[in-house]
């Protein structure tokens, strides 16, 4: 029973992990202000994230079959959860980075490749998180070292936000768009956070498979 809820789990994941891959594509059409394909993908995420929704009904449908026999189903929950709010978060960074190339703001390159850099070392933790999860059935040991990659992944995140945070603020963008810009980063580091708070309740997991 716990294979089943593991395995529908993994499946979610494996669809929040597809869709957390736009983030630095839009970013790139961001880069060369091209609004036509940065719509599409925008309309690419909103669909993939109606399919992390479903899948996430579909493991809470799944636990709620096994019942109370599974006594760790509220960390599957927990775990689904967690991830779930990666791609809400996927979707309003590609939201803001639409509107702000449709507005056709003015913003240094310099900016537009830290925030590139940004999104890659996010998806690199939301990767690493991605593997964690595939270790599980491979014995808490291998889980626990898994999720020292994720931590890494994610501090990695955090020197590179402050970093551009501090850049944002001594530049001489228009408000508006420094707003936008600041909200972006700060989902986009939200997204490595709940990376972080997942491998957490991975481990938990680890210790009941």
């Amino acid at each position: 029973m716990k294979s089943r809820a593991l395995s529908v789990c993994r499946d979610h994941l494996r669809k929040v992990l597809d869709l957390a891959r736009f983030v630095p594509q839009v970013i790139d059409c961001f880069m060369e202000n091209d609004s036509k394909k940065a719509k599409q993908l925008f309309n690419e995420i909103r669909s993939r994230s109606d399919q992390v929704d479903e899948a996430r009904r579909l493991v809470s449908q799944e636990l709620a079959e096994i019942g109370a026999i599974l006594l760790s189903r509220e960390d599957f929950l927990r775990f689904t959860n967690l991830t779930s709010e990666i791609t809400d978060f996927c979707e309003g960074i590609a939201f803001r980075l639409l509107e702000i190339i449709e507005h056709d703001w003015s913003i240094p390159m310099d900016i537009k490749k830290d925030l590139l850099e940004l999104s890659d070392a996010v998806l690199e933790t939301v990767l690493r998180l991605g593997e964690m999860m595939m270790a599980l059935s491979y014995g808490p040991d291998k889980a626990m070292e898994k999720a020292k990659d994720v931590e890494i992944a994610e501090r990695a995140v955090d020197e590179l936000y402050r970093d551009l945070e501090i850049k944002l603020l001594r530049s001489n963008l228009d408000f508006p768009v420094l707003l936008l810009l600041r909200d972006i980063l700060k989902l986009l580091e939200d997204s490595a956070d709940k990376a972080e708070d997942a491998a957490d309740a991975a481990r938990i997991l680890s210790f009941v498979m």
